[in-house]
């Protein structure tokens, strides 16, 4: 009885860490490009030996890719798809045979969008991703954000 106990105990531990586990901290913000322009801005920053996956993944890749899901609004208009600013790894492992395009330490991810009239409103959504180290993956993990602009 008292080894089922302890392996219980072991098991509520391990799932409690690795609940509390989350090497990626997001900031989102929006800057004024002009009077009905704005850049959303969607800022990853990861600890030390995390790693973040790009949008885009070869054929090859096992990761999930990070993905933004805009809630809708009529007031707004998305520009284009969401650009990546960073120093993108293209990685390779051949005991997997998977390859992966990742950031390490920051990523910025920007989406352009429009006013369609002079008013104050926001724009909100998702983001989906992954994260790793050299040992483990998280389970995807999905983060809401709204971000007010005018």
């Amino acid at each position: 009885m008292k080894k089922l106990v302890f392996l219980l105990a072991a098991v509520l531990v391990v799932a409690a860490a690795q609940a509390q586990l989350n090497p990626v901290s997001w900031k989102f913000t929006s800057k004024k490009i002009s009077a009905k322009v704005y850049e959303i801005h969607m800022t990853a920053v990861m600890d030390n030996g995390w790693h973040l996956y790009s949008q885009t993944q070869p054929a090859d890749a096992i990761s999930i890719p990070t993905k933004f899901s805009f809630t809708g609004n009529p007031l707004v208009k998305l520009e284009g798809a969401v650009k990546e600013v960073g120093k993108m790894e293209k990685f390779h492992d051949a005991s997997l045979g998977a390859s992966a395009n990742q950031y390490s330490k920051t990523v910025n991810f920007v989406q352009k969008i429009t006013l369609k009239a002079a008013a104050k409103t926001n724009i909100s959504g998702t983001v989906t991703y992954q994260t790793c180290d050299d040992k483990q993956c998280l389970p995807p993990k999905k983060v809401p954000f709204k971000v007010d602009l005018g």
